[in-house]
C-alpha cells in the first residue's frame, strides 16, 4: 500500500457561528510529523481535537464511495480530503484496520488508537443534517494514530503494517459496541481492555 494523498490546514472561520476548524485541509506531498501531529497541520477547538492521542486521521476511500451512494446530491463534494483527515490511501477500511496496528510510512511510526467520533462539524461542511449520524451508524468513521516515531511522510510512500495484535478488534467494531445500549458486555470489556485503545474510547466502552 501507498500514500495516495495527504492532507493539513490552518484554523479558518468556519460553520454558522464562525469558530475556528481546520475541516477544510489543503493537499500536500510531505508531512512533518511530531508527537501531536503535522506541523503543517494547526487544529481549530484543541480540547476536541488533535494533540498524542489525535495526532493524525485517515478516512477510507471506500467510506466516500458510501456517502456518495446515500447522499448523491452532494457527491461532489465527497471527495477525498473533504471530511478532513490527513492521510489517504486504497485498500485500508474500518473493517480491516485493528486498534494497536503499528505501520512505518517513510520514517514515521504509527499506531492506530481509536475511531474518529462523528460531529456536527462534518455536517456542516458538506451542508446535510445528520451525515454525522449516518457515518457512526455506518461504522466508516476513519481512525486516528498516535505517533510513535517522528519524521517525514511523503506521497507515494510505502505504508507497511510492523505489528498487530494478537487479541485486537477493528475500527469497526470499537463503533459498533460503543454505539450498543447494552452496558459493560462481555465484549466491551474485552474491548476496552485491548492494548493501545485511547483512554476516551475506554471509558466509552466501559459505561
Amino acid at each position: 500500500m501507498l500514500v495516495d494523498a495527504l492532507f493539513a490546514g490552518k484554523p479558518q472561520p468556519f460553520g454558522p457561528r464562525q469558530s475556528p476548524s481546520s475541516i477544510i485541509k489543503q493537499r500536500f506531498e510531505q508531512l512533518h510529523i511530531e508527537l501531536d501531529g503535522a506541523v503543517e497541520d494547526e487544529q481549530g477547538n484543541k480540547k476536541l481535537h488533535g494533540g498524542p492521542e489525535m495526532a493524525l486521521h485517515q478516512y477510507s476511500q471506500e467510506s466516500y464511495k458510501v456517502l456518495q451512494s446515500e447522499f448523491p446530491d452532494i457527491a461532489n463534494k465527497l471527495l477525498i480530503g473533504s471530511i478532513g483527515e490527513n492521510i489517504s490511501t486504497a485498500l485500508m477500511n474500518d473493517r480491516n484496520v485493528f486498534i494497536g496496528d503499528t505501520y512505518r510510512i517513510g520514517s514515521v511510526i504509527i499506531q492506530v488508537n481509536s475511531p474518529r467520533a462523528p460531529c456536527s462539524k462534518i455536517n456542516q461542511r458538506y451542508g446535510v443534517r445528520n451525515i454525522d449520524l449516518f457515518i457512526g451508524k455506518q461504522e466508516i468513521t476513519g481512525w486516528y494514530y498516535r505517533v510513535i516515531e517522528t519524521g517525514i511522510i511523503k506521497v507515494g510512500d510505502e505504508i507497511k503494517l510492523e505489528h498487530r495484535l494478537q487479541k485486537t478488534k477493528s475500527v469497526a467494531d470499537i463503533m459498533r459496541l460503543v454505539r450498543q445500549k447494552d452496558s459493560a458486555t462481555n465484549e466491551k470489556l474485552e474491548a476496552a481492555a485491548i492494548n493501545g485503545l485511547a483512554d476516551e474510547w475506554r471509558r466509552k466502552l466501559s459505561k
